[in-house]
């Protein structure tokens, strides 16, 4: 049972950079819904994408699966194909356990390995579909093209990549604005002034955004040709590429 995100909600003497511990696992739900615009939807469409893009007898990848709604959601999309076998990798051990308690409290016959381990470190096989959603923002940005050329060669032809990150913006004014509205949204969840502040002390040089522009020019770099947002809510949105 999720408990409400009050991580930040008193003064820290010292406000350190945000990891996905245990504290966070207990709360991620919460935060996630206050925190991100559009995550159902995202988590949604990623089902809808997999019913489209999956083919029988291939892998499908969430790299940065935290918690599993992305993984619940390929699978969902799973229902009328054969052979597939869901791996979903996460590096926070405390991530992973309540991961895998969530996978297998919903039955199914597809096969879902969940793994502690770097996604930087997984080779990525005969797969249809590849979910990074808000991951690759968590990587210092050298290691982000090794990465989704990683994915775009373990992609089988037609095989779909869903990015979903926070977006910076080149223009300054619309750029403060988006950042304002989503302020706003997160004052209209309840996050006080205090719990702002201190979460965004906390993500500072742990969170590094990218353009929408950087990270086509990075998928290009990569091999993918066919690329486009397919969603965007304020700072935040999601990127599908096709091989």
């Amino acid at each position: 049972m999720s408990k409400t995100d009050n991580i930040y909600s008193k003064p820290l003497e010292q406000v350190n950079g945000f990891s996905f511990d245990e504290q966070v696992v207990q709360v991620f739900p919460d935060m996630i819904k206050r925190s991100v615009p559009g995550y159902e939807q995202i988590i949604s469409t990623i089902g809808m994408i997999t019913e489209r893009c999956a083919k029988d007898d291939t892998n499908l990848y969430d790299l940065g699966c935290s918690l599993g709604a992305a993984t619940l959601s390929i699978r969902r999309g799973l229902d009328n194909k054969s052979g597939c076998h869901i791996i979903a990798v996460d590096n926070s051990p405390a991530m992973v356990e309540r991961c895998q308690q969530t996978i297998h409290a919903y039955k199914s016959d597809i096969p879902v390995s969940v793994l502690c381990d770097d996604i930087c470190n997984v080779k990525i096989e005969n797969a249809s579909v590849v979910v990074l959603n808000f991951t690759l923002q968590f990587l210092t940005p050298e290691k982000r093209l090794a990465l989704l050329t990683n994915i775009y060669n373990g992609l089988i032809p037609g095989g779909a990549l869903v990015l979903s990150e926070k977006f910076v913006f080149d223009d300054p004014i619309s750029h403060q604005l988006l950042i304002d509205l989503h302020l706003d949204f997160k004052r209209s969840h309840g996050y006080s002034e205090l719990e702002i502040s201190q979460k965004r002390s906390s993500l500072e040089n742990v969170l590094i955004a990218d353009t929408v522009k950087q990270h086509y020019d990075r998928l290009q770099q990569a091999g993918f040709t066919h690329s486009n947002l397919w969603y965007q809510c304020f700072n935040f949105g999601s990127i599908i590429s096709i091989k």
